[in-house]
C-alpha cells in the first residue's frame, strides 16, 4: 500500500508533523495512525497532568499493533526544540537524557513515531531521585481476571485508608488495575519500594487465597499479583490515558473506586476513551493536590521484619545486587522457606 501524503496539524499553537496518516495501526478495527494522534489531540490536557515534567519512556510500535515494539528511554533524534528532557541514571548508574513532556503537543509528536503507551517514572524533573508516586500494579495471573483484580482493589483501598494514604485506580488496558497514590517526595526508590512491598503483604495477609506478592511465577497460582517491582528505579507503567498495544486499541482509563465493580475494561479505546473524558471530566484532575506519607507504611516494614521475619524480596533479574535482597533463584531450584528468603 502506497505511503499516504503527510499532514500538518496544529497543538496548541504548535506544528506537528503526522507522515503517512493513513497507516493502519490496529488492523482488526482499522484504525489508523491519524486516529491515534487524533486521539492523543483530544486528550492532550489530562494526558500531560500525568506526564508533565516527568522522565518518560515511550513504547513504540512502529509498524502497529501487530509488529514489534521497543522502548524508548533516550531522546529520540530529531525531536523539535520544544521537546525539553531531563538526565537520569538507570540501575546501572549509567546516565540517560530522556523527554520531560511539558507541552500539550508532546503526546501527538510522539504518536507520529509509533508511540502507543507513554511510560512516565513516579519523579519531577527536579527530585529525580525521589518519587512522589507510590503505584501499585494489580496483575491478574492465569485462571483470574478483572473481576479479580477489582477485588483485590477493593482490600487495597481499605489498606491504603489504614495506612493514612489515598489512591486512585484506572484500568491497566488489559485485565489489570493501576492504582496511584501521590505521597510527598521525600524517600527514595528503596523506602517506596519497601513501602509498596509493606502495603502488598497486607492485602495478602486479608485475603491470602485472592492476592499474592510472590515474584516466582510457579508459586502465585491463580491469585492476583501485586507486583511490588514497579516501584524499583526505571520501572514504570503505562500512564492514564495511554493505548494499549491490544487488538482492541483499548486505553488505560481514569476511574473512581465505585466504577470498578461495574465497567469492563474493553469499553474504553481510540474510538471511545476521548468521550468518556468529554462527558466526565478528568478523573485525576488534582490527584496531587494532598500528598500523603509513607510513615505508616514504613513502620510496617519494621514490623514485618521484626514480628514475621519478613525481609526484601527480589528484584527483576537485570538489576544489580542489593543490599539485604535474597537470593534470585526460584523455588523449584531452591530450597526456600515461605518468607521468600533461601536457604543455604
Amino acid at each position: 500500500m502506497a505511503k499516504s501524503p503527510a499532514e500538518e496539524i496544529d497543538v496548541d499553537g504548535l506544528t506537528v508533523r503526522v507522515t503517512n496518516p493513513d497507516k493502519i495501526y490496529f488492523p482488526d478495527r482499522g484504525i489508523t495512525k491519524r486516529q491515534v494522534v487524533e486521539y492523543y489531540v483530544a486528550v492532550r490536557e489530562p494526558l500531560l497532568g500525568v506526564l508533565y515534567e516527568r522522565p518518560t519512556h515511550l513504547k513504540r510500535f512502529v509498524d502497529g499493533v501487530t509488529g514489534e515494539f521497543f522502548y524508548q528511554k533516550r531522546v529520540p533524534k530529531g525531536a523539535p526544540d520544544w521537546v525539553e528532557t531531563v538526565e537520569v541514571r538507570f540501575p546501572s548508574g549509567r546516565p540517560a537524557t530522556e523527554i520531560c513532556p511539558t507541552v500539550t503537543a508532546v503526546p501527538a509528536w510522539a504518536a507520529n513515531l509509533g508511540t502507543f503507551d507513554f511510560h512516565p517514572w513516579p519523579v519531577r524533573r527536579g527530585e529525580v531521585d525521589q518519587p512522589d508516586e507510590l503505584r501499585i500494579d494489580l496483575d491478574p495471573q492465569p485462571g483470574t481476571d478483572f473481576a479479580d483484580a477489582v477485588r483485590v482493589a477493593g482490600v487495597l483501598r481499605e489498606v491504603l485508608d489504614d495506612a493514612g494514604l489515598a489512591g486512585r485506580p484506572k484500568t491497566s488496558g488489559g485485565r489489570g488495575i493501576h492504582v496511584l497514590v501521590p505521597v510527598r517526595p521525600e524517600w527514595d526508590f528503596v523506602g517506596v519500594r519497601r513501602a509498596v512491598i509493606a502495603l502488598a503483604r497486607e492485602v495478602c495477609r486479608r485475603i491470602p487465597s485472592e492476592a499474592t506478592v510472590d515474584w516466582w511465577k510457579e508459586e502465585r497460582g491463580e491469585r492476583v499479583f501485586l507486583d511490588y517491582n514497579q516501584a524499583a528505579r526505571d520501572r514504570t507503567i503505562a500512564s492514564a490515558w495511554s493505548v494499549r498495544g491490544t487488538p482492541r486499541a483499548t486505553v488505560s482509563m481514569p476511574l473512581t473506586w465505585d466504577d470498578l465493580p461495574d465497567v469492563d475494561p474493553d469499553d474504553f479505546d481510540v474510538l471511545t476513551a476521548a468521550g468518556v473524558l468529554a462527558e466526565r471530566g478528568d478523573l485525576f484532575a488534582g490527584l496531587h493536590d494532598h500528598p500523603g506519607s509513607l510513615e505508616t507504611a514504613l513502620e510496617w516494614v519494621e514490623r514485618d521484619q521484626r514480628d514475621h521475619d519478613l525481609g526484601d524480596l527480589p528484584y527483576p533479574p537485570e538489576y544489580p545486587k542489593m543490599p539485604g535482597e535474597p537470593k534470585r533463584v526460584q523455588p523449584s531450584r531452591s530450597r526456600a522457606d515461605t518468607t521468600g528468603k533461601t536457604v543455604d
